[in-house]
């Protein structure tokens, strides 16, 4: 996404900014597609959005999720090393779909009143 008059360092701030206000919802639709553990996630959203998130962040996040009913999570001790894998539960579905919906509620909005501001014609001024 190229925005004119941006630098690099800007556009990388505002897109840390709206990543962190949306890391439910990108945690959540992550385990849609399949259990994962903490590294994964950690992963994922590196290699798909280009911006890190640690442990410290991550993993709380997780517990929040978990004691909300959202994902649940379970020890895997079949490798080497045992892994607590995350799942996505029915709760976590709900809230996955209403979080959707509100953010494409937003960004609806959001088109509609720019359309509004660019149909809107300017005075001429004397």
């Amino acid at each position: 996404m190229e925005v004119t008059g941006l630098k690099e360092f800007g556009r990388k701030q505002v897109q840390t900014k709206l990543m962190k206000g949306l890391l439910d919802l990108i945690v959540l639709q992550l385990l849609k597609t399949r259990p994962m553990h903490g590294y994964q996630i950690i992963t994922e959203i590196r290699r798909n959005f280009r911006v890190y998130f640690g442990p410290s962040t991550i993993y709380p996040l997780l517990n929040g999720l978990e004691k909300k009913g959202c994902v649940k999570s379970e020890w895997n001790l079949s490798n080497k090393r045992p892994r607590k894998v995350y799942r996505l539960t029915v709760e976590g579905q709900k809230l996955l779909n209403f979080t959707e919906d509100s953010v494409n509620f937003i960004c609806r909005k959001l088109a509609l009143e720019a359309e509004v501001i660019t149909a809107t014609p300017v005075l001429a001024q004397e």
